[in-house]
Protein backbone atom coordinates (compact mmCIF):
# COMPACT_ATOMS: atom_id res chain seq x y z
CA UNK A 1 0.00 0.00 0.00
CA UNK A 2 0.96 3.66 -0.46
CA UNK A 3 1.08 4.26 3.32
CA UNK A 4 3.44 1.30 3.82
CA UNK A 5 5.69 2.57 1.03
CA UNK A 6 5.74 6.04 2.57
CA UNK A 7 6.64 4.51 5.96
CA UNK A 8 9.45 2.52 4.31
CA UNK A 9 11.51 5.68 3.85
CA UNK A 10 11.50 6.06 7.66
CA UNK A 11 13.30 2.74 8.29
CA UNK A 12 16.58 3.63 10.00
CA UNK A 13 17.26 0.35 11.83
CA UNK A 14 16.67 -3.35 11.23
CA UNK A 15 15.88 -5.79 14.05
CA UNK A 16 17.81 -9.07 13.91
CA UNK A 17 15.80 -12.01 15.30
CA UNK A 18 18.41 -14.77 15.13
CA UNK A 19 19.47 -14.54 18.78
CA UNK A 20 16.05 -14.54 20.48
CA UNK A 21 16.24 -18.15 21.71
CA UNK A 22 19.89 -17.98 22.80
CA UNK A 23 19.40 -15.35 25.54
CA UNK A 24 19.56 -17.89 28.42
CA UNK A 25 22.95 -19.21 27.21
CA UNK A 26 24.29 -15.99 25.73
CA UNK A 27 27.61 -16.03 27.65
CA UNK A 28 28.38 -19.59 26.49
CA UNK A 29 27.63 -18.62 22.88
CA UNK A 30 29.67 -15.42 23.30
CA UNK A 31 32.69 -17.36 24.64
CA UNK A 32 32.49 -19.98 21.86
CA UNK A 33 32.11 -17.29 19.14
CA UNK A 34 34.96 -15.17 20.56
CA UNK A 35 37.24 -18.22 20.73
CA UNK A 36 36.36 -19.18 17.13
CA UNK A 37 37.02 -15.64 15.88
CA UNK A 38 40.35 -15.34 17.72
CA UNK A 39 41.39 -18.73 16.33
CA UNK A 40 40.40 -17.66 12.78
CA UNK A 41 42.49 -14.46 13.17
CA UNK A 42 45.48 -16.31 14.66
CA UNK A 43 45.58 -19.12 12.07
CA UNK A 44 45.05 -16.88 9.03
CA UNK A 45 47.49 -14.18 10.20
CA UNK A 46 50.14 -16.84 10.95
CA UNK A 47 49.87 -18.19 7.41
CA UNK A 48 49.80 -14.69 5.82
CA UNK A 49 52.88 -13.50 7.78
CA UNK A 50 54.79 -16.75 7.06
CA UNK A 51 54.13 -16.41 3.30
CA UNK A 52 55.09 -12.70 3.29
CA UNK A 53 58.37 -13.01 5.25
CA UNK A 54 59.62 -16.24 3.61
CA UNK A 55 60.89 -15.36 0.12
CA UNK A 56 60.92 -19.04 -0.95
CA UNK A 57 57.12 -19.01 -0.61
CA UNK A 58 56.74 -16.16 -3.13
CA UNK A 59 55.31 -18.56 -5.72
CA UNK A 60 51.87 -18.36 -7.42
CA UNK A 61 50.22 -21.08 -5.29
CA UNK A 62 51.30 -19.45 -2.01
CA UNK A 63 50.45 -15.93 -3.22
CA UNK A 64 46.89 -17.12 -4.03
CA UNK A 65 46.72 -18.92 -0.67
CA UNK A 66 47.78 -15.69 1.09
CA UNK A 67 44.89 -13.88 -0.65
CA UNK A 68 42.49 -16.65 0.39
CA UNK A 69 43.49 -16.07 4.03
CA UNK A 70 43.21 -12.26 3.68
CA UNK A 71 39.71 -12.76 2.26
CA UNK A 72 38.85 -15.07 5.18
CA UNK A 73 39.79 -12.28 7.62
CA UNK A 74 37.84 -9.69 5.59
CA UNK A 75 34.65 -11.80 5.43
CA UNK A 76 34.67 -12.75 9.12
CA UNK A 77 35.28 -9.09 10.11
CA UNK A 78 31.89 -8.37 8.49
CA UNK A 79 30.15 -10.78 10.85
CA UNK A 80 31.91 -11.53 14.16
CA UNK A 81 32.43 -8.08 15.81
CA UNK A 82 28.72 -7.23 15.38
CA UNK A 83 27.62 -10.75 16.41
CA UNK A 84 29.77 -10.63 19.58
CA UNK A 85 28.31 -7.26 20.61
CA UNK A 86 24.78 -8.63 19.98
CA UNK A 87 25.40 -11.55 22.35
CA UNK A 88 26.05 -9.06 25.18
CA UNK A 89 23.21 -6.73 24.24
CA UNK A 90 19.51 -7.05 24.98
CA UNK A 91 18.45 -5.29 21.76
CA UNK A 92 19.67 -6.83 18.53
CA UNK A 93 19.43 -3.99 16.03
CA UNK A 94 21.61 -2.77 13.15
CA UNK A 95 21.43 0.61 11.41
CA UNK A 96 20.26 0.85 7.78
CA UNK A 97 23.80 1.84 6.67
CA UNK A 98 25.42 -0.77 8.93
CA UNK A 99 23.17 -3.46 7.47
CA UNK A 100 24.26 -2.71 3.89
CA UNK A 101 27.94 -2.49 4.88
CA UNK A 102 27.65 -5.95 6.51
CA UNK A 103 25.73 -7.30 3.54
CA UNK A 104 28.42 -6.01 1.15
CA UNK A 105 31.35 -7.41 3.19
CA UNK A 106 29.82 -10.89 3.52
CA UNK A 107 28.71 -11.13 -0.11
CA UNK A 108 31.92 -9.77 -1.67
CA UNK A 109 34.08 -12.11 0.48
CA UNK A 110 31.91 -15.10 -0.53
CA UNK A 111 32.25 -14.33 -4.25
CA UNK A 112 35.95 -13.60 -3.76
CA UNK A 113 36.48 -17.01 -2.12
CA UNK A 114 34.94 -18.81 -5.10
CA UNK A 115 37.04 -16.79 -7.58
CA UNK A 116 40.34 -17.35 -5.71
CA UNK A 117 39.62 -21.10 -5.43
CA UNK A 118 38.96 -21.18 -9.21
CA UNK A 119 42.25 -19.37 -9.92
CA UNK A 120 44.07 -21.82 -7.62
CA UNK A 121 42.57 -24.74 -9.56
CA UNK A 122 43.89 -23.28 -12.84
CA UNK A 123 47.34 -22.78 -11.24
CA UNK A 124 47.44 -26.46 -10.14
CA UNK A 125 46.20 -27.58 -13.58
CA UNK A 126 49.06 -25.75 -15.33
CA UNK A 127 51.65 -26.92 -12.72
CA UNK A 128 50.74 -30.60 -13.09
CA UNK A 129 49.43 -30.94 -16.67
CA UNK A 130 51.82 -28.45 -18.34
CA UNK A 131 54.91 -28.38 -16.05
CA UNK A 132 57.36 -27.28 -18.76
CA UNK A 133 55.20 -24.29 -19.69
CA UNK A 134 54.31 -23.36 -16.08
CA UNK A 135 56.71 -20.41 -15.66
CA UNK A 136 55.96 -19.02 -19.13
CA UNK A 137 52.18 -19.18 -18.43
CA UNK A 138 52.13 -18.15 -14.75
CA UNK A 139 54.16 -14.96 -15.14
CA UNK A 140 54.08 -12.06 -12.65
CA UNK A 141 51.73 -10.21 -15.03
CA UNK A 142 49.33 -13.20 -15.20
CA UNK A 143 49.36 -13.56 -11.40
CA UNK A 144 48.62 -9.82 -11.02
CA UNK A 145 45.72 -10.08 -13.50
CA UNK A 146 44.29 -13.09 -11.68
CA UNK A 147 44.51 -11.31 -8.32
CA UNK A 148 42.84 -8.18 -9.72
CA UNK A 149 40.01 -10.29 -11.18
CA UNK A 150 39.69 -12.21 -7.88
CA UNK A 151 39.02 -8.97 -5.97
CA UNK A 152 37.48 -6.55 -8.52
CA UNK A 153 34.90 -8.97 -10.04
CA UNK A 154 33.35 -9.95 -6.64
CA UNK A 155 33.33 -6.30 -5.51
CA UNK A 156 31.52 -5.24 -8.71
CA UNK A 157 29.01 -8.11 -8.37
CA UNK A 158 28.32 -7.09 -4.77
CA UNK A 159 27.97 -3.36 -5.57
CA UNK A 160 25.33 -4.18 -8.23
CA UNK A 161 23.46 -6.46 -5.77
CA UNK A 162 23.65 -3.69 -3.16
CA UNK A 163 22.32 -0.98 -5.51
CA UNK A 164 19.46 -3.24 -6.65
CA UNK A 165 18.45 -3.78 -3.01
CA UNK A 166 18.91 -0.15 -1.86
CA UNK A 167 16.46 1.06 -4.56
CA UNK A 168 13.63 -1.06 -3.04
CA UNK A 169 11.05 0.60 -0.73
CA UNK A 170 10.74 -1.64 2.35
CA UNK A 171 7.56 -2.54 4.25
CA UNK A 172 9.23 -4.06 7.28
CA UNK A 173 12.41 -4.01 9.36
CA UNK A 174 12.51 -7.49 10.94
CA UNK A 175 15.28 -9.82 9.70
CA UNK A 176 14.96 -13.43 10.86
CA UNK A 177 18.71 -14.02 10.86
CA UNK A 178 21.88 -13.33 12.88
CA UNK A 179 23.12 -10.81 10.33
CA UNK A 180 22.01 -8.70 7.37
CA UNK A 181 21.66 -10.86 4.31
CA UNK A 182 20.52 -9.71 0.87
CA UNK A 183 17.60 -12.09 0.40
CA UNK A 184 16.24 -11.29 3.90
CA UNK A 185 16.21 -7.56 3.04
CA UNK A 186 14.73 -8.13 -0.46
CA UNK A 187 11.84 -10.12 1.13
CA UNK A 188 10.87 -6.94 3.06
CA UNK A 189 10.20 -5.07 -0.20
CA UNK A 190 6.80 -3.46 -0.91
CA UNK A 191 7.30 -3.76 -4.69
CA UNK A 192 8.13 -6.41 -7.29
CA UNK A 193 11.63 -7.92 -6.86
CA UNK A 194 11.95 -9.79 -10.20
CA UNK A 195 15.15 -7.89 -11.15
CA UNK A 196 16.78 -8.85 -7.83
CA UNK A 197 15.75 -12.50 -8.30
CA UNK A 198 17.06 -12.63 -11.87
CA UNK A 199 20.36 -11.03 -10.81
CA UNK A 200 20.69 -13.55 -7.92
CA UNK A 201 20.28 -16.45 -10.36
CA UNK A 202 22.87 -14.88 -12.71
CA UNK A 203 25.35 -14.74 -9.80
CA UNK A 204 24.58 -18.35 -8.83
CA UNK A 205 25.15 -19.35 -12.49
CA UNK A 206 28.49 -17.46 -12.67
CA UNK A 207 29.85 -19.09 -9.52
CA UNK A 208 28.39 -22.50 -10.34
CA UNK A 209 30.26 -22.30 -13.67
CA UNK A 210 33.44 -21.55 -11.68
CA UNK A 211 32.83 -24.74 -9.67
CA UNK A 212 32.33 -26.72 -12.93
CA UNK A 213 35.59 -25.28 -14.34
CA UNK A 214 37.39 -26.33 -11.13
CA UNK A 215 35.99 -29.89 -11.33
CA UNK A 216 36.98 -30.02 -15.03
CA UNK A 217 40.54 -28.93 -14.08
CA UNK A 218 40.72 -31.66 -11.44
CA UNK A 219 39.58 -34.37 -13.86
CA UNK A 220 42.59 -33.46 -16.02
CA UNK A 221 44.90 -33.25 -12.98
CA UNK A 222 43.87 -36.70 -11.67
CA UNK A 223 44.24 -38.16 -15.16
CA UNK A 224 47.76 -36.71 -15.42
CA UNK A 225 48.73 -37.83 -11.89
CA UNK A 226 47.45 -41.40 -12.31
CA UNK A 227 50.43 -42.16 -14.59
CA UNK A 228 52.98 -42.29 -11.75
CA UNK A 229 53.18 -42.66 -7.96
CA UNK A 230 55.37 -39.54 -7.72
CA UNK A 231 52.77 -37.40 -9.50
CA UNK A 232 50.00 -38.88 -7.34
CA UNK A 233 51.99 -37.95 -4.22
CA UNK A 234 52.34 -34.39 -5.60
CA UNK A 235 48.58 -34.27 -6.18
CA UNK A 236 47.81 -35.46 -2.62
CA UNK A 237 50.11 -32.80 -1.16
CA UNK A 238 49.24 -29.69 -3.19
CA UNK A 239 45.81 -30.35 -4.70
CA UNK A 240 43.96 -32.29 -2.02
CA UNK A 241 43.88 -29.31 0.44
CA UNK A 242 42.46 -27.13 -2.33
CA UNK A 243 39.85 -29.73 -3.24
CA UNK A 244 38.80 -30.05 0.45
CA UNK A 245 38.52 -26.21 0.68
CA UNK A 246 36.38 -26.02 -2.45
CA UNK A 247 34.02 -28.86 -1.46
CA UNK A 248 33.70 -27.50 2.08
CA UNK A 249 32.95 -23.94 0.92
CA UNK A 250 30.54 -25.01 -1.85
CA UNK A 251 28.52 -27.22 0.54
CA UNK A 252 28.48 -24.41 3.15
CA UNK A 253 27.19 -21.94 0.55
CA UNK A 254 24.53 -24.35 -0.78
CA UNK A 255 23.25 -24.84 2.80
CA UNK A 256 22.95 -21.08 3.26
CA UNK A 257 21.30 -20.41 -0.13
CA UNK A 258 18.81 -23.29 0.22
CA UNK A 259 17.95 -22.39 3.82
CA UNK A 260 17.59 -18.63 3.07
CA UNK A 261 15.17 -19.26 0.23
CA UNK A 262 13.39 -22.50 1.12
CA UNK A 263 14.22 -23.17 4.80
CA UNK A 264 11.53 -24.19 7.26
CA UNK A 265 10.87 -22.16 10.39
CA UNK A 266 10.27 -25.47 12.21
CA UNK A 267 14.05 -26.07 12.39
CA UNK A 268 15.51 -25.28 15.85
CA UNK A 269 16.88 -21.72 16.14
CA UNK A 270 20.37 -22.93 17.17
CA UNK A 271 20.61 -25.17 14.07
CA UNK A 272 19.29 -22.35 11.85
CA UNK A 273 22.00 -20.05 13.28
CA UNK A 274 24.74 -22.62 12.67
CA UNK A 275 23.62 -23.15 9.06
CA UNK A 276 23.54 -19.35 8.58
CA UNK A 277 27.15 -18.79 9.73
CA UNK A 278 28.71 -22.15 8.75
CA UNK A 279 30.34 -20.68 5.59
CA UNK A 280 31.94 -17.94 7.74
CA UNK A 281 33.09 -20.35 10.44
CA UNK A 282 34.34 -23.65 8.97
CA UNK A 283 36.21 -22.49 5.79
CA UNK A 284 38.22 -19.66 7.49
CA UNK A 285 39.21 -22.13 10.25
CA UNK A 286 39.84 -25.06 7.93
CA UNK A 287 41.74 -23.33 5.10
CA UNK A 288 44.86 -22.28 7.07
CA UNK A 289 44.82 -25.57 9.01
CA UNK A 290 44.71 -27.92 6.02
CA UNK A 291 47.18 -25.86 3.99
CA UNK A 292 49.50 -25.28 6.93
CA UNK A 293 49.56 -28.96 7.82
CA UNK A 294 49.43 -30.50 4.33
CA UNK A 295 51.85 -28.31 2.37
CA UNK A 296 55.27 -29.44 3.58
CA UNK A 297 56.98 -26.23 2.42
CA UNK A 298 54.70 -24.07 4.60
CA UNK A 299 54.98 -26.54 7.48
CA UNK A 300 58.79 -26.37 7.38
CA UNK A 301 58.80 -22.56 7.19
CA UNK A 302 56.34 -22.31 10.10
CA UNK A 303 58.55 -24.55 12.24
CA UNK A 304 61.58 -22.44 11.29
CA UNK A 305 59.80 -19.18 12.17
CA UNK A 306 58.60 -20.55 15.54
CA UNK A 307 61.98 -22.05 16.44
CA UNK A 308 63.60 -18.69 15.57
CA UNK A 309 61.11 -16.87 17.85
CA UNK A 310 61.73 -19.33 20.70
CA UNK A 311 65.50 -18.90 20.28
CA UNK A 312 65.13 -15.09 20.43
CA UNK A 313 62.97 -15.34 23.59
CA UNK A 314 65.60 -17.52 25.28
Amino acid sequence: SLTAMQNSSNITVFTLHGLNETASHKYIFFAFTLLSYLLICLLNLTLIITIIIEKTLHEPMYIFLCNLCVNGLYGTAGLYPKLLSDFLSDSHVISYTGCFIQLFAIYSSTFCEFTILTVMAYDRYVAICKPLQYHSIMTSLTISKFLLISWILPFCESIIALLLTIRLPLCGSHIDKLYCENWSVVKLSCVDTTINNVYSYILILIHFSQAIFTVYSYIHIVRACAKSNEEMSKFMQTCLPHLISLINFTISMLFDIMYSRYGSRNIAQTLRNFLAVEFLLIPPLLNPLIYGLKLSQIRRKLMRVFSREVHILK
